[in-house]
Order: C-alpha cells, then sequence, then structure tokens
C-alpha cells in the first residue's frame, strides 16, 4: 500500500475517533469566546427579578423574622442557607440556587436565580480540563491528531484540486489571516 494509501486511512480513522472532541471543542470554543466578549457566563443560566419590601431597613432591626419575610417576599423560605451584610446599606441572603440582594434603604429586593446551563456546562469542563489525569492525556492525543489531520488532509489530494491549484491560495490565507490579527493586536 503506498503512503497516499496509508495516508487517507489514517486521515480517515483519526476523523472518525476524534469527531465527538471536535464537536465538543467546537461548542466550548463558540460559547468560551461570547461568553468574554459579552460578560456571559457559558455554565450557568441567571434570572433576575426585584421586588419591594414594605419599608426600609436598618441593619439593626434585621433579625429571623425580617429574614423569613423577605423570603416569604420572594416565595424562597425552603431554600434558605444563610445572610450577611457586605456593607451598611446591603443585605445578602444566600440561597440553594441563587441569591437575594436587599438594599436596605430603600427596600429595593432582588433575588437572582442560578442553574447550571445544560450542554454548555458539560463541555467547557472537559475544555477546561478540570477533570485532569487521564483526560489530559486524551485531550493532548487529540491536539497532536488535529495537526496530522491538518497537514494529511493538505497533501491528500493532488494536483491543481490540492495545494498547487486555487486551495492554495485558501492554505495561505488560513497562515496570512491569524497572522493579520497578531500584527494588528499585538504590535499595533
Amino acid at each position: 500500500m503506498g503512503w497516499r494509501k496509508w495516508n487517507r486511512w489514517l486521515h480517515r480513522k483519526l476523523g472518525y475517533l476524534f469527531f465527538g472532541m471536535a464537536i465538543i471543542y467546537g461548542i466550548s470554543g463558540i460559547a468560551l469566546n461570547h461568553g468574554v466578549a459579552r460578560h456571559w457566563n457559558p455554565g450557568i443560566v441567571s434570572r433576575a427579578e426585584t421586588y419591594q419590601y414594605p419599608a426600609p431597613l436598618q441593619k439593626s432591626e434585621v433579625d429571623r423574622e425580617v429574614i423569613e419575610a423577605l423570603l416569604d417576599l420572594c416565595d424562597e423560605a425552603s431554600n434558605y442557607k444563610q445572610y450577611y451584610f457586605p456593607n451598611e446599606n446591603y443585605l445578602m441572603i444566600y440561597l440553594k440556587g441563587g441569591h437575594i440582594d436587599v438594599e436596605l434603604s430603600s427596600g429595593v429586593v432582588r433575588l437572582t436565580r442560578i442553574r447550571n446551563r445544560p450542554i454548555f456546562r458539560e463541555v467547557n469542563y472537559l475544555h477546561y480540563n478540570k477533570p485532569k489525569k487521564l483526560w489530559t492525556w486524551f485531550s493532548d492525543l487529540f491536539a497532536f491528531s488535529m495537526i496530522l489531520l491538518a497537514v494529511s488532509g493538505i497533501i491528500m489530494v493532488r494536483g491543481k484540486k490540492g495545494i498547487k491549484g486555487r486551495n492554495g491560495l485558501l492554505l495561505g490565507a488560513g497562515f496570512l489571516i491569524p497572522l493579520l490579527f497578531l500584527i494588528i493586536h499585538l504590535w499595533f
């Protein structure tokens, strides 16, 4: 069997083996790009609601009764964990699956519910290499295989339909575009 047949065989087998990994890293890469750019957390969903406590409060007035009233106002009594005062005018109540912020001087109550975002949480967990150990070796193998897939794909087709023809321009653009971004963003 010639080297071109081995090249096609290797390209095909690695493509099948790492198809799932390519999807995982593609989805999480897009999520992470947009999370940083738009202050969006791809791992969690956060939803806020605002309520009004009947009267302004002072830190010295806050006791178990007031906490229970605030929890009842937000219908979160069963999720209560604890509370504390980050400063003289704010009360923070921790809940299972969220928190309540209370501006004491105005009585404005803000309930924030938090839950895990399906799929994105899991793929980001893998993308950030949280499992460590064996996952590190597998993801390194994937990274090395991506290099092999890129090289084997480039040399797979011969002649004017390969890198000697118009596709050579695409190959060159694939190198120049990242280089251009580096030049613009790092050196200017």
